[in-house]
């Protein structure tokens, strides 16, 4: 397989990040098809890692300058419980083990391997393409492949800059863009009812894409929040934001399911791992045209003015938009 003719991933834009050093990317990859312990092998063989069981439902494979790499079962009360049952068995615990016992079965049938990254540099991208084509050469099945399943490829882009501008027209270029991203992404129908990647509410979007919308890092957080106290959003800034301002993040929610991380959290892209032409390529180079476009604020502008225009029109079809953006705002 020749990984460097099929994995030419476009360069984003902003190259060092808000800590002036170069960006770092992490990513989520959701699977079935595969047994965990077989999962954690494949990757610690490939990348040539130690890997060890932390907990009944996941392993850590360290050795990697980058940072450990995870592989779990996604879902928490099962990866809970045998991590306690991990910690300190008992004889008392008979019953607990009963009801984890059936919960590992049923979690077969509808939850998610996940593979999770450390965060990485620009030139290991080709190293999770790589994951990604070992893993459905071993049999590993996407979302589309069951009724069931409702899996997704999630990129963790770090920050170019903790400045509200910025953070702010990346935001704006992506809600610009969204309609032709879930287009080009031809998500599953099952994950479409899904409540997972929920675009934001419109009277947000009006609001952002105001041109006289200037907002310091403190209004610009606290908008968010106003709309958006959840992470069911195509595009998550509730672990950047609790990174920027955690008192500000946890006066709206207490969900201890957001970490904190100097990152957007983007969640649209589905996983269809089992399918030959579908790669990393195609979530990451979605993902570099909203960097692109944020990156040019003239072209911004001019975008959400016609997006605004678009949004206005009674009767206006998506397509129309999506073939617009694909003729005069996409950097190609």
């Amino acid at each position: 397989m020749n990984l460097s003719s099929k994995t030419a991933f476009k360069t984003l834009p902003w190259q060092t990040s808000h800590r002036e050093k170069p960006r770092r990317f992490g990513i989520e990859i959701e699977f079935s098809g595969l047994e965990l312990h077989d999962v954690q092998q494949l990757v610690a063989t490939h990348l040539s890692l130690s890997a060890e069981e932390s907990g009944r439902y996941r392993y850590k494979i360290s050795g990697d300058p980058a940072g450990d790499w995870l592989v779990e079962l996604d879902f928490q009360l099962l990866a809970k419980m045998g991590e306690q049952k991990f910690k300190a068995d008992s004889i008392t615990d008979n019953v607990q083990e009963s009801l984890e016992s059936m919960l590992a079965a049923v979690a077969k049938q509808l939850v998610p391997v996940e593979l999770v990254t450390p965060p990485l540099s620009f030139a290991q991208l080709n190293t999770v393409a790589e994951l990604i084509a070992k893993l459905r050469e071993a049999g590993a099945k996407g979302s589309s492949e069951s009724l069931r399943y409702a899996f997704g490829l999630q990129l963790n882009p770090e920050i170019p800059a903790a400045d509200e501008n910025v953070l702010l027209r990346i935001i704006q270029a992506f809600v610009c863009l969204q309609p032709w991203l879930r287009q080009r992404e031809n998500i599953d129908f099952i994950r479409n009812l899904t409540s997972y990647i929920e675009p934001y509410p419109t009277a947000y979007q009006q609001k952002i894409l105001d041109k006289n919308y200037q907002p310091s890092l403190a209004k610009l957080i606290d908008d968010y929040l106003e709309f958006n106290p959840s992470r069911n959003r195509a595009l998550d800034c509730l672990p950047l934001f609790l990174h920027l301002d955690k008192e500000r993040v946890r006066a709206v929610t207490d969900n201890k399911l957001i970490k904190a991380r100097p990152a957007f959290h983007y969640r649209l892209p589905s996983c269809e791992i089992h399918q030959a032409d579908w790669s990393l390529q195609r979530a990451w180079d979605g993902w570099a045209q909203v960097e692109m476009l944020a990156y040019d604020q003239k072209r911004l502008q001019q975008c959400m003015a016609a997006y605004q225009h678009y949004m206005a029109k009674i009767g206006s079809s998506k397509k129309s938009w999506v073939s617009e953006v694909e003729q005069q705002w996409l950097n190609l």
